[in-house]
C-alpha cells in the first residue's frame, strides 16, 4: 500500500510541477505532426514492417535448421550450432549490421541484393536466429518424449515425425515468446541507419530523426513512438487471442 501511495505522490508531483505549455511546445506541434503525414506512415511504418518481415522470416528458417541442429546426433552439427548461437548473442546487433551491411561488401567486392531490405534482413535475420534457435528447441523439448516414441512406433521415420507430430505442437508452445522476439524486431530496425538509407527506404525512426532535424522539435519522436505503439499492440492481442484458442484446443 506504501509503494502505491508513494508512486502516485511522485507522479502528481510531476504532473503539478512540469511545464506543460513548454513540453507541448517541444513535443506535440501540430504543424509538425501535419507536415509528417503521409509519409511517415506510407514511408517510415511501411519500411519498418517491411525490414521487420523480412528479417523475422529469414531468422525464423534459419532459426528452425539451427535449433534441429542443436538436436542432432551427429557431433559437428550441434558445434556448428552452439557455436553461431553463442556468437550472435554475444556481438552487439549493431555490429552484425554493420560487418553484413558494410565489411562484407567490402571484403569481398559485392553488394547485397536489394539495398537496405536486403541487408536488413540477412543483418537483423542472423542475429534474430540466435535467440530463436534457442527457443525453438526449447518448445521442441517441451513436447513429452512419448510422443515422438509413438510415431517411431506407428512407423512413421524420425523426420517426418518431428514435422508432422513434435513441431505443430512446439511452435504452439513457443508463439509468446517468438512474438516478443518479432517485436524486439520492430524497434531493432532502428539500428538500419548505419548502413545508408535513401529518401523512400528510411525506416520509421531514422525518418523521424532526419523530420527532427529539418524542423529542429523533438515532435516528430512523439510522433514515431506512437506510431510504434499503434503496430505492437494488435499484435500482442492477437497473439493472446492465439494462445486462448490453443489452450481451447488442448
Amino acid at each position: 500500500m506504501f509503494l502505491y501511495v508513494f508512486t502516485g505522490l511522485i507522479v502528481l508531483a510531476i504532473v503539478l510541477g512540469a511545464d506543460w505549455p513548454k513540453i507541448r511546445n517541444s513535443f506535440f506541434q501540430w504543424e509538425v505532426i501535419r507536415d509528417m503525414l503521409p509519409e511517415v506512415l506510407t514511408i517510415g511504418a511501411k519500411n519498418t514492417l517491411l525490414y521487420t518481415a523480412l528479417a523475422f522470416a529469414f531468422g525464423l528458417v534459419l532459426a528452425l535448421a539451427l535449433a534441429l541442429m542443436r538436436r542432432s546426433d551427429f557431433a559437428p552439427y550441434r558445434l556448428f550450432s552452439l557455436v553461431y548461437i553463442e556468437l550472435f548473442r554475444a556481438i552487439p546487433a549493431l555490429v552484425t549490421i554493420i560487418l553484413v551491411g558494410l565489411g562484407l561488401p567490402l571484403a569481398f567486392g559485392w553488394s547485397i541484393p536489394f539495398g537496405t531490405a536486403g541487408k536488413g534482413m540477412i543483418g537483423l535475420g542472423v542475429v534474430a536466429a540466435a535467440y530463436m534457435a534457442e527457443t525453438i528447441r526449447a518448445g521442441i523439448e517441451a513436447v513429452p518424449r512419448g510422443q515422438m516414441e509413438a510415431a517411431r512406433s506407428l512407423g512413421m521415420s524420425r523426420g517426418r515425425a518431428m514435422t508432422y507430430i513434435i513441431l505443430p505442437q512446439a511452435f504452439r508452445i513457443i508463439i509468446p515468446p517468438l512474438t516478443n522476439e518479432l517485436v524486439l524486431l520492430i524497434k531493432d530496425t532502428s539500428l538500419l541507419f548505419v548502413i545508408g538509407t535513401t529518401p523512400l527506404s528510411k525506416e520509421l525512426t531514422k525518418f523521424a530523426r532526419d523530420f527532427m532535424t529539418t524542423s529542429r522539435n523533438a515532435t516528430p519522436l512523439t510522433v514515431a513512438a506512437i506510431v510504434y505503439v499503434i503496430i505492437t499492440l494488435p499484435m500482442t492481442y492477437v497473439v493472446r487471442r492465439l494462445e486462448k484458442r490453443a489452450g481451447a484446443g488442448r
